[in-house]
């Protein structure tokens, strides 16, 4: 059986898990600004509780975005490092997918409006249904004004919101949900859920490229000319 890392730093949460010999373990921590100092060493106490080496695991799987530059940035940086380290394949998993994960997981929910509050009065969105335990997108992912905001053209049934976004703006998103955890933030178990679906269909990636998913054009704002 496979022996898979995950990490996320996307957001305010950071977070690593581990796969193998089929049990699972993970570390989570709500630490905004102090991702980069306590990555590493998350992953290292993580690999000691589980008793392995790093050169043990088969694959890399992180948070690719979209979500905080800087945080998206450090998981990138990680996660190219140690894969071009360990001659090991990369699996890229979008935040906002795990996001819809950890809400099947913790509620039962089977179709998911995930929103990541993107600042600048917009919110990172994307809608996702279950199949077969795996969230997978429906329509695309985008960034927009939360007026913007919609479910995808063949929407029925009961719809749950996920995400920052939702703790932002749910009085302006037009979308109607049975319940809300507008709190929610990536948990590195959802990503490893999803990253082991990605590995079993063979979608793991060169660490080269390990690239990042913004959706945002124009990742900072330019200073007005003087």
């Amino acid at each position: 059986m496979s022996t898979l890392l995950a990490l996320d730093t996307a957001t305010e949460a950071c977070s690593v898990a581990l796969l193998h010999d089929g049990k699972v373990l993970s570390h989570y921590e709500v630490i905004p600004r102090l991702h980069a100092q306590r990555l590493l060493p998350m992953i290292k106490t993580l690999l000691a509780e589980g008793g392995i080496a790093l050169s043990a695991v088969d694959g890399i799987a992180f948070g690719r975005g979209p979500g905080a530059f800087t945080g998206v940035r450090i998981a990138i940086g990680v996660v190219q490092g140690l894969a071009f380290a360990l001659d090991r394949p990369v699996l890229p998993v979008s935040n906002l997918a795990v996001l819809a994960q950890r809400a099947l997981r913790e509620h039962g929910a089977q179709q998911v409006a995930s929103a990541i509050d993107a600042r600048m009065d917009e919110v990172y969105w994307g809608c996702y249904r279950a199949e077969q335990g795996e969230m997978r997108l429906a329509g695309l992912e985008a960034v927009l004004p939360p007026e913007q905001a919609s479910l995808p053209r063949d929407a029925s049934g009961e719809w749950f919101g996920a995400g920052t976004g939702w703790g932002t703006f749910a009085p302006r998103i037009p979308v109607t949900v049975i319940g809300q955890e507008p709190a929610m933030l990536p948990h590195a178990l959802d990503l490893l859920s999803l990253a082991q679906f990605a590995w079993a269909r063979g979608e793991a990636l060169p660490a080269d490229q390990a690239q990042p998913v913004y959706l945002r054009d124009k990742v900072a704002t330019p200073k007005a000319a003087p």
